[in-house]
């Protein structure tokens, strides 16, 4: 024990980096077990739309969208999420919701505010769009002007 504290006192800085470290891992396994998603990969997004009737909800810009979405998604900005502007997700309401952006990050809130809203099955594609991208499964790019909504 003596060790540890003769550590801490020569390099309290390093200490607080790692007291630092152990908070954030701690919290961030906290915040996952308690949200209102569940992270699945994109194998099991695939199985939840294919055989549970799922659906995907791409949360990505137009442009973004139009550059290249899953086949089928719908596509519903955060804002609208936030707005509980929601009729295009109504008759989902018991369904797989897969909620998709970039890398995973920015879905997160979408997410708990579907889980929220009533939603009674949300998840997150774990690393968005590319994980699927690195599962080598197919986009659909939009023709300019023509994107489906």
């Amino acid at each position: 024990m003596q060790q540890y504290i003769d550590f801490v006192t020569s390099n309290p800085i390093l200490a607080l980096v790692w007291v630092g470290l152990v908070v954030a891992i701690i919290s961030s396994y906290v915040k996952q077990k308690t949200a209102g998603y569940k992270i699945v990969t994109p194998n099991e997004a695939t199985v939840m739309v294919n055989r549970e009737e799922g659906v995907f909800v791409d949360i990505r810009s137009r442009d973004e969208y139009r550059g290249g979405h899953i086949a089928g998604a719908l596509h519903i900005l955060p804002s609208q999420i936030k707005e509980q502007n929601l009729a295009d997700l109504e008759k989902f309401k018991q369904a797989p919701i897969i909620v998709v952006c970039k890398t995973g990050q920015t879905a997160q809130e979408s997410a708990n505010l579907l889980s929220k809203a009533g939603f009674e099955n949300v998840n997150l594609l774990k690393d968005g769009l590319i994980s699927w991208n690195e599962a080598n499964l197919p986009l659909i790019r939009s023709k300019s002007g023509k994107a489906k909504k």
